[in-house]
């Protein structure tokens, strides 16, 4: 099981797929890294030698943000957006949808299980 930026890559799975287990990597920018390193994307994780794991993780890290990094990069982008007390910083804040959705009848992943509703006869 080859390690790439501080993740294991499952060895059974094509390299193209496994290297999406990385945060920041997709398969266009996979097969972006595959094609500079010179890789056949069908390969087996667990078929790489050394070498080209070595070959992958320095173009990684030469080229592109993966991990700890962009993590920290993206919270900073909201944390910042939150301070200035933008529209979107506020959607933040509130646990809403930030990207204009709909929010009468949808957005239970933002805003959580429906609250139980208490009607009183009259």
């Amino acid at each position: 099981m080859p390690r790439i930026a501080g993740v294991d890559i499952p060895s059974n799975k094509r390299i193209e797929i496994a290297l999406t287990y990385i945060y920041g990597i997709g398969r266009t920018t996979a097969q972006k890294i595959l094609k500079e390193a010179g890789i056949d994307f069908g390969k087996k994780a667990g078929e790489l030698t050394e070498e080209e794991v070595a070959k992958i993780r320095e173009i990684i890290d030469r080229d592109y943000k993966v991990e700890g990094e962009l993590r920290k990069e993206v919270a900073m982008n909201i944390k910042r957006l939150m301070e200035i007390g933008c529209y979107r910083g506020l959607r933040h804040r509130m646990g809403l949808p930030v990207r204009g959705q709909r929010t009468r009848s949808n957005a239970r992943t933002r805003k959580g299980p429906r609250g139980a509703l208490i009607k009183k006869k009259r």
